[in-house]
């Protein structure tokens, strides 16, 4: 049985893209910064019939991410699918972001992944196989209130690209989903930001968008599956945008 790691994944995408892996034949360990917020998405998985292990760090921290993929590796196996999920928003204009609502983003975003990545990659490599995915976002093509966010997520379009390059000759593929708008807790969060009811401001998203419906987590897990299925090798280096058109 192959092993999935997934960050982020105490709710939303991430528990839902956890899950999917899980049903796929993964044994998934569910990276959260909390272990114990992992309960719900370990106990969904085992409920189905799956092998899941909770697992709290912060993915900004080199120590414990090291020390996360060390116990993944002794407890579930050698971890050759990856999916960096993890991220924190500070939404703000320009003139009223301090140093730390950017440099937070930048954290958990690029460095989480960076590290994610570095740490799990020799596991890949020795296997000769393996599949990463980064989260990225319609924000990565601008998004007013979130220069940090926006940044964050085109870093990482560029990340998926170098890995592609460097990686592949090892079988190793990566690449980038880039959601639209996704029904989760962060939108939710952000809605209660500018002042917006939580379905009015679905439907008004919905209205925009040209399948004419707003996402949901099992949207992206649905791609991240593709991604790291056997037949997705001579896939590599893309980004796909998951937001129901063009950029939504």
């Amino acid at each position: 049985m192959r092993v999935a790691v997934v960050t982020g994944a105490a709710r939303g995408i991430g528990a839902a893209t956890a899950q999917r892996l899980a049903a796929d034949g993964f044994a998934v360990a569910v990276l959260d910064l909390r272990e114990d917020d992992c309960a719900g998405t370990v106990a969904a998985i085992e409920a189905a019939g799956g092998r899941a292990l909770a697992v709290g760090a912060d993915v900004a921290d080199a120590e414990q991410v090291q020390a996360a993929v060390d116990r993944i590796a002794a407890e579930l196996g050698p971890p050759v699918v990856l999916v960096n999920n993890a991220g924190v928003t500070r939404d703000n204009l320009l003139f009223k972001m301090s140093d730390a609502d950017w440099d937070v983003v930048m954290h958990v975003h690029l460095r989480g992944s960076f590290l994610m990545t570095r740490a799990v990659q020799k596991h890949m490599i020795d296997a000769g196989w393996g599949r990463i995915v980064n989260l990225s976002s319609t924000s990565a093509l601008g998004n007013r209130g979130q220069a940090n966010y926006a940044t964050a997520k085109a870093g990482l379009q560029g990340f998926t690209k170098t890995l592609a390059i460097e990686l592949g000759k090892f079988g190793v593929t990566a690449n980038a989903i880039a959601p639209g708008f996704i029904q989760t807790e962060m939108t939710k969060a952000t809605a209660e930001r500018i002042g917006e009811e939580w379905e009015p401001y679905v439907a008004k998203r919905a209205a925009a968008i040209p399948v004419a419906r707003a996402g949901v987590p099992e949207d992206i897990a649905h791609t991240v599956s593709f991604f790291v299925s056997e037949g997705a090798g001579f896939v590599s280096g893309q980004v796909v945008y998951v937001a129901g058109g063009p950029r939504n």
